[in-house]
């Protein structure tokens, strides 16, 4: 169980310890985990709507939002911040982009990014409240999760040397793609029609990001596969809250 808690902690601010230095192999391994860790999430995040249940509505969304952020410590926002900066500082420059991505300041196109994509999720969440359903708390954590292990299974790494390296070099692909069936499967079958549809758009969001790397850095980064997480999330909260209605 080593791999799940290394996706555990690098994923997630829990306390979590490792008995030693991870061999690369158990790093590669850890991705399998990563739809596994967003089930946690979303079990915590469900478990807290409920306990939040007959609070008024806007701080309702208003602390699920904090506890979301605070159980990721802001590890994708920050990947989101970045990927942002870099895209329009880039100006279609690959180098350029990939040094911006390197920067630990955030400029406005940054802040700009993270309000927006965290007013979408909060609005989101208000509605689903609103409508009383709570499969999204589920299904996003899940579904974004996902798509990072989909990404390093069919998108070169183009940071040589690091985590993010070692994590594509020795992800387990055929057994990789046996744990997406099965995340496909389980989401259906805890959300019915309404998941189906949303599966279908967040393949869509997917495979329209991964395009967008491919075409200006030849492959993906950790600060894009975090900006991908956090959009998609937002895409299935967002595709949810609208078929509420």
């Amino acid at each position: 169980m080593l791999p799940f808690w290394i996706a555990l902690q690098f994923l997630s601010s829990l306390p979590i310890r490792l008995p030693g230095m991870p061999s690369p192999q158990e790093l590669g391994r850890s991705l399998l985990f990563y739809p596994l860790v967003g089930l946690l999430f979303g079990v915590l995040l469900m478990a807290l709507n409920h306990l939040l249940d007959g609070a008024p509505m806007l701080l309702h969304a208003a602390l699920l939002l904090a506890a979301w952020v605070m159980l990721s410590g802001g590890l994708h926002l920050d990947g989101l911040a970045d990927s942002a900066d870099a895209w329009l500082g880039g100006f279609g420059d690959r180098e350029r982009t990939l040094l911006i991505m390197k920067d630990p300041r955030s400029g406005p196109i940054a802040v700009v990014t993270l309000v927006v994509v965290l007013l979408l999720k909060f609005s989101a969440l208000l509605a689903l409240i609103q409508a009383n359903t709570s499969v999204g708390l589920l299904l996003a954590p899940v579904i974004g999760r996902a798509a990072m292990l989909a990404l390093f299974l069919n998108t070169p790494y183009v940071r040589a040397g690091g985590l993010g390296q070692a994590l594509a070099d020795h992800l387990p692909r055929k057994t990789g793609v046996r744990v997406l069936a099965a995340v496909a499967g389980v989401c259906v079958l805890t959300g019915g029609g309404a998941a189906v549809w949303v599966l279908v758009v967040a393949a869509c969001g997917f495979f329209w990001l991964r395009r967008v790397m491919m075409q200006r850095l030849g492959g993906t980064t950790g600060d894009t596969a975090g900006a991908m997480l956090e959009l998609l999330e937002t895409l299935v909260l967002v595709t949810l809250a609208l078929m509420c209605d």
